[in-house]
């Protein structure tokens, strides 16, 4: 006699094809490919540095500024493409040219605006190049930062001007000229001035090297050592105050910076305790932390907050949780800061590996999220940091794939977050091994330390790594909305069971381990049985396989 146990009903989904990709690409405008694209105005050079000046007027909510790109010549290339968007223009190029026998040579350079980028001809010979760019105008106003960007024109709760930029996904071209692709990366670092108004102070990314203070806040010169991505570059304004600590990790000593508002330093300075844990926790499970040269900095910002390269944005409010609330419904999300705890696993994750397209971001997102379960567990053990796993289950929208089309500046669906997190999950479960687990995540922070991947580079090293292919588990959960089901047997013998996938792509195999015994099982879309000792079976029921995978229970039949 059969009993049937119907626990989640058949959900519906779409693969995508490369086939179809391309074809949604076809759908983007040729500035949309201008700006995703290693295009041919692109290719031929390679930022070595950006050197940045900007000045704010928050009354005119107006910039002026002035960034020099010093680069590399790869090949033959005349035109250069720099990305800078329509709420700015462009008002003088020069290029600055250090001779070998000649000493120095400065030209002034032509440049027309088509299709949404600005095309500078240049000569067919270049020695030592850089350009310098001024610039001006109304930068876009962020509506919603982080999610809807743009330059943050606010006030304080004492009423002080309150200034900052929030461009990912925008892009750094919302606020100066740049190379707006995330494939390139300045390898020589950045330089920062801001000339913030009245007595407001300025910070930014890296370390600050020249301050003149004659008139109130005065200039502000930072400085970064390492490669950086462009929507990283975040400078801050506003009614600051400063305090500091150090952290002895894997590099050495590592110096912690905290900026707030200066009526917030009290809470501030209980809240960031949090601070050390977290980079225990992350130098523990990915290596050391990838910025020693630049610091690491929390920066109170006048949004929730971004995993600006060595400046963090803060804007938690000094709660746990994310602004008090715990996405996982567990309790577990209200026992730590979110911000704190996210972001700063985002400078191994997006700012040390960073995806080349942002199609590809689920690689920042995926493991950033995953971090959140990591640190759960480093807190409060195993059990909590998979109950915290599974609570963001119902996050889920299986809207569209995680990984977008390429080549458009297009992310995937927003499942990068919670899906694609529990998409490691089951990598780590299917491994049984947390030993080899992260050593696979320190080794992916080794390999490809301060560079910028595809997800083919991620997929293959883990492949390779665990000895295990996941090829079909990738596709499953980062090109499909699918979610596999699960169809399981308990046959009459007792000791034997039946299993196969449904709702999955052609040649599926995702395996199953079970925790307490050293057995795989891999299970295919082709009914399969396995014989199982009684301890095996107990522990193969609903809630133990779903606690350890994201995946659904068809049926289970007796």
């Amino acid at each position: 006699m059969k009993k049937v146990l119907l626990l989640i009903l058949c959900l519906t989904g779409y693969y995508t094809s490369p086939a179809q990709l391309m074809q949604e690409r076809e759908r983007y405008t040729k500035a949309d490919t201008l700006r995703g694209s290693d295009n041919e105005n692109r290719d031929w050079w390679d930022v070595l540095k950006y050197d940045i000046m900007v000045k704010p007027d928050y009354e005119q909510k107006t910039i002026e500024g002035t960034c020099t790109i010093g680069f590399n010549v790869l090949k033959e290339g005349e035109t250069m493409q720099i990305d800078l968007q329509d709420s700015l223009m462009i008002d003088k190029v020069e290029l600055f040219e250090h001779l070998k026998t000649k000493g120095y040579r400065r030209t002034q350079i032509h440049f027309i605006k088509n299709d949404g980028v600005y095309l500078l001809t240049l000569p067919s010979k270049l020695e030592n190049p850089s350009v310098e760019i001024k610039y001006h105008g109304k930068p876009r106003e962020a509506v919603n930062p982080p999610w809807d960007g743009g330059w943050v024109w606010t006030k304080d709760s004492l009423g002080n001007p309150w200034m900052s930029v929030a461009s990912q996904g925008l892009g750094a071209s919302c606020w100066f000229p740049c190379k707006d692709i995330q494939s390139d990366e300045p390898d020589s670092g950045i330089r920062l001035s801001i000339i913030p108004p009245d007595s407001l102070k300025a910070i930014a990314n890296g370390r600050e090297y020249f301050s003149y203070e004659k008139y109130g806040g005065g200039l502000k010169k930072w400085k970064v050592k390492n490669p950086i991505n462009s929507y990283d570059i975040i400078p801050y304004i506003g009614k600051y105050a400063n305090f500091n600590d150090t952290y002895k990790g894997e590099g050495g000593k590592l110096d912690l910076s905290y900026w707030v508002l200066t009526y917030n330093l009290e809470k501030a300075k209980k809240q960031f305790t949090q601070v050390k844990p977290t980079l225990q926790c992350f130098e523990y499970w990915f290596g050391k932390y990838p910025f020693y040269e630049d610091s690491y900095k929390l920066v109170e910002a006048p949004y929730l907050g971004m995993e600006n390269q060595s400046n963090v944005a803060y804007g938690n409010k000094y709660i746990n949780g994310y602004h008090g609330t715990d996405l996982s419904a567990t309790g577990w999300g209200l026992k730590w800061d979110f911000i704190i705890v996210h972001e700063s696993a985002h400078e191994w994750w997006g700012n040390s590996i960073t995806s080349k397209d942002i199609a590809d971001m689920w690689i920042h997102e995926s493991f950033a999220n995953y971090a959140e379960t990591l640190y759960t567990e480093w807190l409060f053990g195993k059990e909590a940091g998979n109950e915290y796993c599974v609570g963001t289950r119902k996050r889920i929208l299986n809207d569209k794939p995680i990984i977008g089309p390429y080549g458009v500046n297009k992310e995937g669906s927003g499942d990068m977050y919670y899906k694609g997190g529990n998409m490691i999950h089951n990598i780590r479960h299917i491994l049984n091994n947390d030993s080899l687990f992260r050593k696979i995540l320190r080794g992916l922070n080794t390999t490809f330390y301060h560079q910028t991947v595809t997800t083919k580079q991620i997929e293959d090293y883990i492949n390779k790594q665990s000895n295990i292919d996941f090829q079909k588990v990738f596709d499953q959960y980062l090109r499909t909305t699918q979610i596999p089901k699960l169809q399981f047997t308990l046959n009459k013998d007792k000791q034997t069971v039946t299993l196969n996938w449904t709702n999955c792509i052609a040649g599926f195999d995702m395996p199953i381990s079970i925790p307490s015994t050293s057995k795989r099982l891999t299970v295919t879309a082709e009914e399969q049985t396995f014989t199982l000792t009684e301890e095996e079976l107990n522990w193969f029921t609903a809630k133990n396989l779903l606690n350890n995978y994201y995946m659904e229970i068809l049926d289970i039949r007796y």
